[in-house]
């Protein structure tokens, strides 16, 4: 920020301060920032539920988008860095803490040629387009001009794949490609979404759920658009994505697996550590941890198997739990999701003892859609506080007859109730939090919330048979496994098939289920840490406020203060934390 412009936003600040009174120079300058941010992510703003930039569509790979990215960051720290911290209140200060650890964190991440290598199998642009697209994302399909706005985000697409061709071709040239187990995966999800017909086509189903609003003549002109976009605009695309990569990128593609075969493969998979977890552990540090944890939980396993009375090994009990009739009690998609919603209604009547405050956003319960459900987990996506989008817990069913029921109590804890939907829900809500503060990504501390939230069943009134119980802890064994195999594979030179290995020894898990999430480690590294790192951080502050407050412990104030302030570093929450556990001790409010 020049000095010219630095003048005239303290103006406008001070006269803004004035007038609103509660509303400090630093915060008003957040929302400076959050401004300029979703003018360049457009569809963080619609996932924000702001439809201002509805008809526009980022494209993060491209040089030009880069370079915006790199001159915001540069533009923000220098004004933050005007702003006297110890000057400044509490509220100020975190706000001023998890702001300059953003642009910090940005502009680090910066340094690496993750553009180089755009598509894979689990997170890329391809995939969240083709489900705005079809009418079950973020994108609203509600009036005229939503369908029309799509039609001009479909360009933006096309800008996209094109670009996505031209990075990979430049990764080729210096060795920085994907492996081919990643790429393998991606070709199949391609043709499913390429069709012989725009009718057939998901892009075509908003035609299909027109409003019964519309006129005639809007539906007539919107269906002849998409027909011709689909026709020749998002096939093409596709199919130029599917013919360079099968006939070009496949033959470049390594068949190592870990970040090491990569020129500095070791830095960025540290980065991408410190990243996820927020923290300054180190990859050591990680798979020793993860080793640990694993050893413990096993006890635990173990001390179950014989509370059932199970005759045999550990490998045994999981093999027993993967195979036999009565854990696979349903026939259809409907009678998973009539299950998790009894689950819903079990808990109910306990979350008032422990949340003093629940999200008013609404919540639904979803199967994910058959073109991604073989390569896609269970996930929640966030909803919008005006009502528009409710939050959904999404979870793939491949054949429900064998969809296992002692797993389902954990997996809605976290991904949905108290889990995801309350954390991501309470900060999108929350009108006291500065907007940057709700578009930071710190998967440690939401994924640690999710995590967490596993524990909280049996308080819930769930986990009431062993078989759940031990559902809640093969969850827990599925994030510490984690540390061992990422770190495995990134920085201790693992084979795909040892990772797969260790997943099949120390967890009740299928061939092809371990073979899907180790394959999800190798393409997005380091996510898989945050997890477990963030459960034990809030853990180790729980225990920490109990064992310091003692009678005068509250889990929904514990809660409450969690979550109040929304997602933020794991260092900066827990001094947080322990700054709100000093005055609670001696008896005041902070």
């Amino acid at each position: 920020m020049n000095k010219v412009t630095l003048l005239l936003f303290l103006f406008v600040a001070s006269i803004c301060n004035a007038q609103q009174g509660k509303q400090s120079r630093l915060q008003k300058m957040l929302d400076f920032y959050y401004e300029d941010y979703l003018k360049l992510n457009p569809t963080t703003a619609t996932f924000k539920g702001d439809d201002r930039y509805n008809d526009q569509i980022e494209n993060p790979i491209s040089a030009d988008y880069r370079k915006q990215s790199l001159s915001l960051i540069k533009r923000y720290t220098d004004s933050l860095h005007h702003y006297e911290f110890t000057k400044l209140s509490d509220k100020d200060q975190l706000s001023y803490r998890i702001f300059e650890y953003e642009l910090q964190n940005r502009l680090e991440g910066s340094k690496y040629d993750t553009y180089l290598t755009p598509v894979s199998q689990m997170n890329d642009f391809r995939i969240s387009f083709s489900q705005m697209g079809s009418g079950a994302g973020i994108h609203p399909f509600k009036t005229v001009k939503d369908y029309d706005d799509f039609l001009k985000r479909m360009n933006g697409f096309v800008a996209w794949t094109d670009t996505a061709i031209a990075n990979m071709r430049k990764g080729m040239k210096l060795g920085i490609v994907q492996p081919r187990v990643v790429m393998v995966k991606v070709i199949p999800q391609i043709r499913n979404v390429m069709t012989d017909s725009a009718q057939k086509s998901m892009f075509y189903k908003p035609i299909t759920n027109f409003p019964s609003s519309f006129s005639v003549d809007d539906k007539a002109r919107l269906t002849k658009a998409y027909e011709q976009a689909i026709v020749n605009l998002i096939n093409p695309a596709y199919k130029r994505l599917l013919d360079f990569i099968e006939k070009e990128y496949m033959p470049a593609t390594r068949e190592s697996v870990g970040l090491l075969a990569l020129p500095n493969g070791r830095e960025m998979y540290n980065f991408r550590v410190r990243s996820w977890t927020t923290t300054n552990i180190t990859p050591d540090e990680v798979f020793e941890l993860g080793k640990s944890e694993v050893a413990r939980i096993r006890k635990e396993m173990e001390s179950i198997k014989d509370e059932i009375g199970f005759k045999g090994d550990l490998k045994t009990f999981f093999e027993f739990m993967s195979t036999d009739p009565k854990f696979f009690p349903f026939k259809t998609e409907t009678d998973v999701v009539n299950a998790f919603q009894q689950i819903y209604e079990k808990m109910k009547p306990n979350l008032p003892k422990q949340f003093n405050i629940v999200p008013k956003t609404r919540f639904e319960i979803r199967p994910v859609e058959k073109y991604r459900a073989a390569t896609t987990a269970a996930h929640y996506m966030t909803g919008t506080p005006d009502g528009s989008r409710a939050g959904v817990f999404y979870f793939p069913v491949l054949d429900a007859t064998k969809y296992s029921y002692w797993r389902m109590e954990d997996l809605f804890l976290h991904e949905a109730i108290p889990g995801h939907h309350f954390e991501r829900s309470l900060s999108a809500e929350n009108t006291n939090l500065p907007g940057n503060q709700k578009i930071g990504s710190y998967g440690a501390y939401t994924e640690g919330w999710g995590l967490y939230s596993e524990r909280l069943g049996k308080e819930l009134g769930l986990y009431t048979d062993p078989y759940q119980r031990m559902g809640q802890l093969q969850g827990e064994m599925h994030r510490a496994v984690r540390l061992v195999v990422d770190a495995g594979l990134h920085s201790k030179g693992w084979t795909r098939e040892q990772a797969i290995q260790y997943s099949l020894d120390n967890e009740p898990i299928t061939e092809a289920n371990a073979i899907q999430e180790i394959e999800r480690y190798i393409s997005m590294p380091g996510q898989a840490l945050s997890y477990k790192l963030g459960e034990l951080k809030i853990l180790e502050m729980r225990k920490k406020a109990e064992s310091s407050l003692g009678k005068k412990f509250d889990a929904c104030e514990f809660h409450d203060q969690v979550l109040k302030d929304g997602a933020m570093p794991l260092t900066i929450f827990e001094s947080k934390m322990n700054q709100w556990i000093v005055p609670q001790k001696i008896g005041t409010k902070k």
